[in-house]
């Protein structure tokens, strides 16, 4: 983590444009085609489960789709709403309304830019493996529940938000299944199952919704069947291009929707940096993660003025841009224009899909997202791992996934502290020392250092933080009635210290000069010595008992013990 230096803002599209040439549009334009018409049925689903208007899911695809291409890190990325996204949304739009939507999604944006701003991109991509699959398969868990009303057409009104109150009343109300809707839900889901089977290239949500639309309009004209459409749900939408509108930014929402800005920007930088890893590994290309951050930001700061919800890096749609030979960032510009073309001329259109059939989409979503396969194989990773993942899981099931978050982070955190507490060691060494032990040097390389009875030394393996400060402090504590003249703390495996490590190495002090002890540093590395010098441990103990090697160090500590000897001696 850097926060010195120039901006780290170097947009992929503008450097793609200096070498474009036609070869590569001919790519670009094929692949950006292909992502539009998929994107299209995900945008409107997203919209929808997301507790907005179909009309909102695509203008979030054009919008972000295009700001994330123009403005963003990696050279495939393809960006717009996602299913990760839709439990947050519709939680906060339940709470606190389409406005307080909009100030969340905006902070949001500004929190992903300042994270580009300060070079964190490189820190968001060691987010813990499990607390991602945990709070991914919950995120799935909860779309498929959400759609379990419209799959089954149970026609249920004012469902309760949370995951078990949910099931309780459809476990109570299975009894009205709608065979027809139900029909129409599993011929959806069968459609988009074998699509792929015959075609890589066919998407299969898209012919899902084709063929299905085309089938329930000719049913329902020459039979009357009665399958909910898009336009029964939410009336005949307009094309027209929507009016900029702004939004209270107060105190007051400010703090009501820090929480969930938060869990928007950091489950917007995880997943689209992970989108961007896995786009990397088949392009060979670089992404620059603070820009790609900054690119996602911008887009979130946008898109609330239409009236948008959040944005992120799309794993299939950018997989399916690198499938059909989009290389470049223009293949999303592209996909943007796409949609736009078709929210334009197409949407009366869309009135008429059947929302089985949308419900039979976000079935084969969550089903793609849950992982089952990963979640298998951390079973039989260490036990840390799995409480981390199933905790995460609930949390985000059970509660909401800004609890999930920033549970499952603390929890890792504090994990992975004791892990370092537990491979840090502290070894107390007397009367000999082998200078190269612990090094890869045979035994012949070694050199043995005799040191002086009233000699102590302490060797810390490992960061010197403030849990392992605190180790550190206890050992002293338990051996201070033995009362030695010099202690030795010999810190050549220590990589850094933290602000509790220098108390405590300042408490040890003071109290060690106290009682006559000496205190002697050898191996301090050079970044740890500009931060003992920083704090003014060098001036408690002077300069000289900082020591560049332990052989130094030795050296110093024998002849005070001596000169002490001759003193007592001489009095």
């Amino acid at each position: 983590m850097n926060f010195s230096g120039k901006v780290d803002f170097r947009p992929k599209l503008w450097s793609a444009l200096r070498h474009y040439n036609s070869k590569k549009l001919q790519a670009d334009l094929v692949a950006g085609v292909v992502v539009g018409i998929v994107a299209l049925p995900l945008a409107i689903a997203f919209g929808i489960a997301s507790g907005v208007s179909p009309t909102i899911g695509l203008i979030t695809a054009i919008i972000g789709g295009f700001m994330v291409s123009a403005f963003g890190g990696n050279s495939v990325q393809i960006g717009g709403p996602t299913g990760a996204f839709i439990v947050i949304v519709y939680g906060i739009i339940a709470r606190f309304g389409l406005e307080g939507l909009a100030v969340a999604t905006f902070m949001a944006g500004l929190i992903l830019v300042l994270m580009g701003l300060f070079k964190l991109g490189t820190v968001i991509k060691f987010i813990p493996y499990p607390i991602v699959v945990g709070f991914t398969a919950g995120i799935a868990l909860t779309i498929l529940s959400t759609q379990v009303n419209d799959f089954f057409g149970l026609g249920l009104k004012d469902l309760p938000g949370d995951f078990l109150s949910k099931w309780g009343v459809y476990f109570r109300n299975f009894d009205r299944i709608d065979l027809p809707t139900l029909g129409v839900a599993l011929a959806s889901l069968l459609i988009i199952i074998v699509t792929p089977k015959i075609s890589k290239r066919l998407p299969g949500a898209l012919m899902a919704i084709i063929l299905v639309t085309a089938a329930v309009a000719i049913m329902k004209n020459s039979c009357g069947l009665d399958v909910t459409t898009i336009g029964d749900r939410f009336g005949n939408m307009s094309t027209d291009i929507p009016e900029v509108h702004g939004f209270a930014l107060t105190m007051d929402n400010i703090n009501l929707l820090l929480p969930s800005a938060f869990t928007i920007a950091m489950l917007g930088a995880i997943e689209s940096l992970l989108s961007a890893t896995v786009a990397d590994g088949y392009t060979g290309s670089h992404t620059n993660t603070n820009t790609e951050l900054i690119g996602q930001g911008l887009a979130n700061i946008t898109v609330p003025f239409f009236g948008g919800i959040p944005v992120t890096g799309a794993i299939a749609r950018t997989m399916t841009n690198i499938t059909n030979g989009g290389r470049t960032p223009v293949a999303g510009v592209v996909h943007a224009i796409v949609l736009l073309l078709i929210y334009i001329f197409l949407m009366p259109l869309i009135n008429y899909v059947p929302m089985a059939c949308l419900a039979a989409v976000l079935v084969v979503v969550s089903y793609n997202m849950s992982g089952w396969r990963t979640i298998v194989g951390i079973f039989s990773n260490p036990k840390s791992d799995v409480s981390v993942m199933v905790v995460t899981f609930l949390l985000t099931v059970v509660f909401d996934l800004t609890i999930a978050i920033e549970i499952g982070l603390l929890l890792a955190v504090v994990l992975f502290l004791r892990r370092v507490m537990e491979n840090t060691e502290i070894k107390v060494y007397s009367e000999q020392l082998d200078v190269a032990e612990g090094t890869d040097l045979d035994a012949s390389h070694h050199e043995v250092l005799n040191v002086l009875p009233g000699v102590e030394v302490y060797e810390i393996d490992g960061p010197f933080f403030f849990g392992v400060a605190t180790k550190f402090d206890e050992m002293m504590r338990s051996t201070l009635a033995e009362k030695p003249q010099v202690r030795i703390v010999r810190m050549r495996k220590v990589p850094f210290i933290d602000s509790t490590a220098l108390h405590n190495l300042e408490i040890l002090i003071r109290s060690s000069q106290k009682l006559g002890i000496h205190i002697v540093l050898s191996g301090v590395k050079d970044n740890v010595r500009e931060t003992l010098v920083h704090a003014g441990i060098d001036r408690l103990i002077g300069a000289d008992h900082i020591c560049p090697h332990i052989s130094v160090a030795v050296k110093m500590a024998n002849a005070i013990v001596e000169r002490n000897a001759a003193s007592r001696a001489g009095a």
